[in-house]
């Protein structure tokens, strides 16, 4: 609660796969840190990509992935009102949007296409149309699953659901 308050997420040009710092001598902290960061994303999606990153390093983290976290809680302390609440509404409009992208992967000599939650996907293509598909039906498939797991709170959903894509 005692930090000062910053605007962005993250310093430019930090390197974090490319960076020698030392290894941190306790990294059950920063894994407790990224696992409450995680669940913070639930109502604050603009860390989401981040945190994204910073979990990949779980399993050795360094000084610099460190302080890249530690950065992002005056981040939120400066923009408390940016977090989603939900709240019953007598609209139930649901609106999905899809993406996708060439994301070039520091860790792998080859390129993976990346859909916005920073799941690589398995197959390599070769046409942006066919990354923008693949996206698009992960998107569906979760499209489904969040309809069911509303139907499961007994909530019906009266209204479709709208996917937008970029493309």
């Amino acid at each position: 609660m005692g930090c000062k308050p910053t605007s962005t997420l993250m310093e430019a040009n930090v390197d974090l796969w490319f960076d020698d710092s030392h290894t941190l001598d306790d990294p059950e902290r920063y894994k407790r840190l990224i696992g409450k960061l995680i669940y913070l994303t639930v109502t604050r999606p603009d860390i989401i990509f981040v945190v994204g990153v910073l979990s990949r390093f779980m399993h050795q983290p360094r000084e610099v992935c460190w302080s890249v976290a530690l950065r992002i809680l005056p981040y939120i302390k400066s923009c408390p009102r940016k977090s989603l609440v939900y709240r019953k509404r007598k609209h139930a409009r649901i609106s999905v949007y899809s993406d996708s992208g060439y994301v070039g992967d520091q860790d792998l000599c080859w390129r993976k296409s990346c859909d916005l939650e920073e799941q690589e996907q398995d197959i390599v293509s070769r046409s942006s149309a066919k990354i923008e598909y693949r996206a698009m039906a992960h998107t569906a498939c979760k499209m489904v699953w969040l309809k069911n797991l509303l139907m499961e709170f007994d909530f019906r959903q009266p209204e479709l659901m709208h996917m937008h894509c970029d493309n």
